[in-house]
């Protein structure tokens, strides 16, 4: 008897589930996905989203619905399902367990797929970066590994989660070397791709990661799996590296699946210890001795900011920009723009609350923890228009940008944008000694 599934996603990890542990079953049939409210989408519900085209289905079957979470029990009730897999990152456990509740309530069973259901075998040497929450610092780890990587005469690809914005066939496979393939791309895509194309490092992305990770391998001699939230690696990884933010230190047990991340680690890094209390990093190192499988070791490292004009910032009226998802459901009440503001003595920071417009307006009365800085949202052309409407009403002297972008390559806004980046710097070990101790190349 074929068994009927609802996938329970967020543009994201869904599609890679079903790609690689649903869509060949001759025992399962899809009869629909439900997509999560503002996850990766900066949309309130599924509406305008298409369906999952039949490119990526059996033969015969055709496109299959997407329809709002909300949405859920109708679903289950009107198309006979008989399970719902539960298939998105970076959610509290107790979500995780009302999205149970929701299923087990209309009828159906309930599941999660894991690691060794939906990650798939590479021809090249796989290093994952992999976080208990999104906004840990990943991707300052995944340049620093890239960069080593790149110094033994590699050739190193780096590999996204997807992000499926757009015509899903013709995103299906893509590469990103240089500036001219960002044109076009949305923030939050930017924001994932761009500092790893500005040194050098090719990014590979889409829908299809078979597809994906094999012209990676093509291409290169190795692949950094650089994850989004703090998602699965897709592919199975040779060497399993994974942070705990000491900002946040008992998320690396509340949140899935970055606590099964952790239990998964071949070495564990608490990130961020320059920007917390000693007892935030004792907390946060306790987490991760306690969950990290015997042996794995505990490493520990700084996220050092640095702001490129810090004489632009001193002194002046500044508005904060920060990367969007860490602080949206990432839960972090900011980044490394409000840091840089504070190393740069800024002159005071503007509230932009006041004089957000349109989204970004719904943005803040969603999430109630951001204050004195500015998420950038900018999944539309409709959200990019209305950052830059929020930046001008709140008339700063100057945008200090901690998110990973250019921005002013991105809004067009009246006041300077000066940029603040920000590098791992490891404690108590480096690079090269990470790599060596995991990785035999």
């Amino acid at each position: 008897m074929t068994e009927r599934v609802v996938v329970m996603g967020a543009a994201g990890r869904d599609f890679h589930d079903y790609l690689a542990a649903l869509r060949d079953d001759p025992d399962v049939e899809v009869a629909a996905f439900t997509r999560a409210p503002g996850q990766n989408l900066g949309e309130t519900d599924a509406e305008g989203f298409a369906d999952v085209p039949a490119a990526f289905t059996p033969e015969g079957r055709g496109p299959i619905p997407v329809v709002p979470e909300a949405d859920l029990e109708a679903t289950i009730r009107e198309r006979d399902v008989d399970t719902v897999a539960f298939a998105y990152s970076d959610v509290s456990h107790e979500h995780v367990m009302h999205a149970a509740s929701r299923a087990l309530g209309a009828g159906a069973d309930f599941e999660l797929l894991g690691p060794d259901a939906i990650q798939l075998d590479v021809d090249v040497p796989v290093v994952a970066v992999d976080a208990v929450r999104t906004g840990c610092g990943k991707s300052q780890v995944s340049r620093a590994f890239a960069a080593e990587l790149d110094d033994r005469g590699l050739d190193v690809g780096v590999v996204r989660e997807p992000m499926p914005y757009g015509d899903l066939v013709e995103k299906r496979v893509e590469a990103f070397r240089d500036a001219s393939d960002l044109a076009g791309l949305t923030v939050e895509e930017r924001e994932e791709y761009e500092q790893h194309v500005e040194r050098g490092h090719a990014v590979y992305a889409g829908v299809d990661y078979e597809a994906v990770f094999e012209r990676a391998s093509d291409e290169c001699d190795v692949v950094v799996w650089d994850g989004g939230n703090n998602e699965f690696a897709f592919a199975r990884p040779d060497y399993h590296v994974v942070l705990v933010d000491a900002l946040r230190p008992d998320h690396g047990e509340r949140y899935h699946p970055g606590e099964a991340n952790l239990r998964r680690a071949d070495a564990v890094v608490v990130a961020k210890e320059n920007a917390a209390s000693d007892e935030q990093i004792a907390e946060a190192t306790d987490v991760a001795e306690r969950l990290a499988p015997d042996g794995a070791p505990i490493h520990h490292a700084d996220s050092v900011v640095s702001v490129d004009d810090p004489d632009a910032v001193r002194g002046r009226d500044v508005l904060v920009v920060e990367d969007g998802p860490t602080l949206t459901h990432g839960g972090a009440p900011h980044g490394a723009g409000y840091v840089g503001a504070e190393q740069a003595e800024a002159g005071s920071l503007v509230d932009p609350e006041p004089h957000a417009v349109g989204e970004l307006a719904a943005v803040f009365d969603e999430y109630d923890h951001l204050d004195d800085v500015l998420p950038a949202m900018g999944y539309s052309e409709e959200q990019i228009a209305d950052l830059e409407a929020t930046i001008d009403a709140a008339d700063p002297d100057v945008v200090l940008a901690g998110t990973p972008i250019d921005l002013a390559a991105v809004v067009d806004v009246d006041a300077p944008v000066v940029r603040a980046r920000y590098d791992v710097s490891f404690r108590d070990t480096d690079p090269a000694a990470l790599l060596d101790r995991g990785l035999d190349l």
